[in-house]
């Protein structure tokens, strides 16, 4: 069975930029590490990297969260250091889920990244959806949402809907 690992949005500008915590710097070392057995096991790896233009702002997202962020050719915009592996595929999505996830072939898929409570609950449940017989998991010790809480909030509606969290 094909296993796919989705890192999604591991960005500078969610990790030590504009909307950084502490939750997302310290799962780091821990999505290394899941990245790399995935690698070693000959496993495929789609990183997801939230992508907005020039005139974020003025998009319904700015709108409502009027932080610049994760703007294409920024900085903030790039994968984090040590994180992408070489001949993984990067998906640039200009929203919180991608709605061509049917696009893949997924069988059993695991889920890391962040925020857990708005992009990777977003792309679990459209994965989910598009594949309801294929296994699809969350580790959430390699997510982090923009809250403790909101974190536990998201994997507990995961688990609702029949995702594996672990």
């Amino acid at each position: 069975m094909k296993k796919t690992l989705i890192v999604i949005d591991m960005q500078h500008d969610f990790i030590d930029g504009a909307l950084g915590t502490a939750e997302a710097v310290a799962i780091v070392p821990r999505v290394k590490e899941k990245i790399a057995r995935y690698v070693q096991n000959g496993d495929e790896v789609i990183f997801t990297r939230d992508t907005h233009e020039d005139d974020y702002l003025d998009t319904p997202e700015g709108k409502k969260l009027p932080v610049p962020h994760c703007i294409r050719g920024t900085q903030g915009w790039e994968i984090f250091e040590g994180l992408y592996v070489e001949g993984a595929k990067i998906i640039n999505k200009p929203n919180f889920g991608w709605p061509h996830w049917n696009d893949e072939t997924l069988e059993e898929v695991e889920l890391i990244g962040l925020c857990t409570d708005i992009c990777v609950v977003s792309n679990a449940l459209l994965i989910k959806a598009s594949f309801p017989d294929a296994a699809v998991r969350v580790d959430a010790s390699c997510c982090a949402g923009v809250t403790p809480e909101s974190h536990e909030a998201a994997l507990l509606t995961m688990r609702m809907c029949q995702i594996d969290v672990m």
